[in-house]
């Protein structure tokens, strides 16, 4: 693929875009608009519609390609003439991999990438926090909502503001000027809050504690069955802040959902731990794919 077969990911697009990842078979968070917009600056993002697929790439720090996205069982990836010069792909849904394997055989070499994997919870676990195994969670959001109350809300259109605020605040806090990867992620929150009107199907919740918003979690659905969330922040120096903001959005957003997918670990020791401290029931896997040349 030529450089000039692609253009950076854009607004205009998002509806010729979101029409095939309806289509695609297994819809991994990396590729739900909200995160291509987010991230789109930070990685360079641009697509490529082509033979019924969108083309996905990064160009920075380098040149990487993504899966396409579409329907995936409709290609002829046998006569795919940019799969006969070889590529590699990353952040490959193991479902792809493995539909390429069965049609190219020994030129599909797959590394599985574990940090990039999307965990995956059963809803009424994270919405009731029942049983042994959540009890301390349990006991934060209960010591929460003694100390504060629950007081939470829905994200509209006319709060947005005071999310951006929170986050700016939270960003403050944290010294995200002295951390590449947190200015990054507070630049993809900050693009997609400010387009909150535009990208379609955003949901979030907010809580408010002591007249001001102590924590904000914004998500979509991904498929019929799984809400994702996207980002999620809190005040720390209200305790328990984070596991009453998790419970109480999955219980008012996540009723109509089997699964909630809360993304990836990145290979980040501290975020592994917390992920898995909520006991995932599966993980939406995903490869790094090597295509040999014909």
């Amino acid at each position: 693929m030529s450089a000039t077969d692609f253009s950076p990911v854009t607004l205009d697009a998002m509806q010729d875009y979101l029409a095939l990842f309806a289509r695609t078979p297994r819809r991994a968070s990396d590729y739900s608009f909200t995160n291509l917009w987010g991230w789109a600056e930070h990685y360079g993002l641009e697509w490529r519609f082509e033979h019924g697929l969108c083309w996905l790439r990064q160009t920075l720090p380098e040149v990487r390609y993504w899966a396409p996205v579409g329907p995936w069982g409709d290609i002829d990836w046998a006569s795919c003439t940019c799969l006969g010069k070889g590529m590699e792909f990353i952040r490959v849904p193991e479902e792809l991999a493995s539909l390429w394997r069965e049609v190219l055989g020994d030129r599909v070499t797959v590394q599985e990438t574990p940090g990039q994997w999307d965990y995956l919870y059963d809803s009424a676990d994270l919405a009731d926090l029942k049983g042994n195994r959540f009890h301390r969670k349990k006991n934060h959001v209960n010591g929460y909502a003694k100390a504060y109350g629950i007081d939470y809300h829905p994200l509209t259109p006319d709060c947005i503001e005071a999310v951006i605020e929170m986050q700016e605040e939270w960003c403050q806090w944290r010294e995200c000027a002295e951390s590449e990867s947190l200015l990054a992620e507070n630049e993809a929150v900050i693009r997609v809050l400010e387009e909150w009107d535009s990208i379609p199907g955003l949901v979030g919740g907010a809580l408010y504690a002591e007249g001001r918003m102590v924590a904000y979690t914004v998500g979509e659905a991904l498929d019929d069955e799984t809400l994702v969330v996207h980002f999620e922040k809190g005040r720390g120096d209200y305790r328990g802040v984070y596991q009453a903001i998790n419970q109480q959005f999955v219980q008012y957003e996540g009723a109509r959902f089997r699964l909630v997918n809360r993304e990836q670990d990145l290979d980040d020791e501290g975020l592994r731990k917390a992920k898995q401290s909520y006991y995932p029931v599966d993980y939406l896997r995903k490869a790094t794919v090597r295509i040999a040349p014909v």
